[in-house]
């Protein structure tokens, strides 16, 4: 018994020397470094309030076309004998694109040709040799592939931002890196009561020979300019139920718990409609354990959004 009882004195020793040994805030107090008055201070990252132009935007995917692209039709049904042209072929108005045999059994007529509409190139040759066509049959598309337009649709809650003039950017995911500027030239004045949706038209600012019709395309759609903006990082701000804060960096070395309504937030960085100034510090990184008047440590300052 004894023996057992100079264990348990020899293990309970072991473990307050361990925690004496154990950094300051490591047995469960506030986290962070002593200030000299006896109260522990919390480590935090501060960030500056900052004023800027803050850019909404829309992303959307879409397809790049030829601009003014129209449907080839024989002008009687029958049998598709024979195409003239292919998959990218230049033809001018006017010239041979299809020959259609309207004969039936027992009875033989003279093929009816069918020519281009438009000048331009072909686009699509959706029927073969041989296949059975009538007149609401498309046997080509010609379009102008010299004037390629993207075609995306943007989603019925965002249709009160679109308009002719927006810019945008497109990438091609044959160029991941490349960015092509377009501008947004029609609207559609409908929305697609299937999808939900609603049809934008965009032309690019510069011909580019890497850019093609059929190609995939993502769209960022820059929709409103917010001037003048107060803007934090979106790590800065709390939301507590139905209520927005930041902490506010004080002189003393505290931070003040202040409400503020939040506007946009884009790529990371928050818009403040109101109740912060630009250039007033807020706590930015450690913001989840702290409330409002506590003692705070500042281990770097840095500007919003960067």
């Amino acid at each position: 018994m004894k023996r057992k009882n100079w264990i348990l004195v020899g293990v309970f020793a072991c473990v307050v020397a361990l925690i004496v040994a154990l950094p300051k805030g490591a047995t469960g107090g506030r986290p962070g470094d002593g200030e000299g008055d006896g109260t522990e201070a919390f480590r935090i990252t501060s960030v500056a309030a900052k004023a800027v132009d803050l850019t909404d935007y829309i992303e959307t995917n879409g397809d790049i076309e030829a601009d003014n692209t129209v449907s080839v039709y024989p002008d009687i049904s029958g049998k598709l004998l024979r195409m003239r042209v292919e998959l990218g072929t230049a033809v001018r108005k006017g010239d041979l694109v299809a020959e259609i045999d309207p004969s039936k059994p027992g009875e033989r007529y003279a093929l009816s040709p069918v020519y281009a509409p438009i000048t331009g190139t072909v686009t699509s040759t959706p029927q073969k040799a041989g296949a059975t066509v009538s007149t609401g049959t498309a046997i080509a598309q010609i379009g102008d592939i010299d004037r390629l337009q993207v075609v995306a649709k943007v989603s019925e809650r965002n249709v009160s931002v679109l308009r002719k003039g927006l810019r945008a950017v497109v990438r091609l995911e044959a160029y991941p890196d490349a960015e092509f500027g377009a501008t947004v030239f029609r609207v559609s004045p409908l929305v697609d009561p299937v999808s939900r949706t609603k049809e934008v038209f965009l032309t690019f600012d510069a011909a580019d020979a890497r850019i093609n019709s059929g190609m995939f395309a993502k769209v960022r759609l820059f929709t409103t300019l917010h001037r003048d903006s107060v803007t934090v990082p979106e790590g800065a701000v709390v939301q507590n139920y139905e209520k927005t804060y930041v902490f506010v960096v004080n002189g003393d070395g505290t931070v003040t718990k202040r409400e503020i309504v939040r506007g946009i937030t884009v790529d990371g960085v928050s818009q403040v409609v109101s109740g912060l100034e630009a250039g007033e510090l807020v706590a930015h990184q450690g913001v989840t354990v702290l409330s409002d008047g506590v003692k705070v440590r500042d281990v770097g300052t840095k500007e919003a959004g960067r």
